[in-house]
């Protein structure tokens, strides 16, 4: 039997990594953890201004996510973290060596429209653009898996279940 690969559900605002995130760690049995519960309240102050955040006001967010993953290594475990770019997944690395990622990616109209939908997240649709240019896809050399968001929230998450299943040891 395989060990439990520690996943980090990453992807733009509004791609779903919350929701994704539950439903995978449910359907591997693992737990789940919400990245925005690591934020300091001054990151959540900032985005809900508006505000992008710096790499500065980063750094720690993205140490406390990494500790939270090394801690389940070798037990499984999924964490929704936005990890736009190649240098916020190598710090998570650096702490958590086997992170597998799972991007989250789709059409930005459709990203749109649903975080025009949701209520109650502090992340205003005004920071997508920002979210799109900071992004850096996964490159060839990352563990990890992109997925897309169309469809339903279960229609998502069995194509991120089977994706995961065919990442070849080589690639983890």
């Amino acid at each position: 039997m395989r060990t439990p690969h520690v996943i980090a559900v990453m992807g733009v605002a509004g791609t779903g990594k919350t929701t994704i995130g539950h439903l995978l760690a449910t359907r591997l049995g693992v737990p789940y953890a919400e990245g925005d519960d690591f934020h300091p309240p001054a990151n959540i102050a900032k985005m809900s201004a508006g505000v992008p955040l710096e790499d500065a006001d980063r750094w720690p967010w993205l140490d406390a996510i990494g500790a939270w993953a090394h801690g389940r290594a070798g037990r499984g475990g999924v964490v929704s973290c936005s990890a736009l770019k190649r240098a916020y997944r190598d710090r998570l690395r650096a702490t958590a060596p086997g992170l597998v990622f799972v991007h989250l990616a789709g059409d930005r109209a459709l990203i749109e429209d649903r975080m025009g939908h949701r209520r109650g997240h502090f992340m205003p649709t005004a920071l997508l653009d920002s979210q799109f240019a900071t992004l850096q896809p996964l490159q060839p050399d990352e563990a990890g898996v992109v997925v897309d968001v169309s469809g339903t929230p279960e229609e998502i998450t069995e194509r991120a279940v089977r994706a995961l299943a065919g990442l070849s040891d080589s690639r983890l």
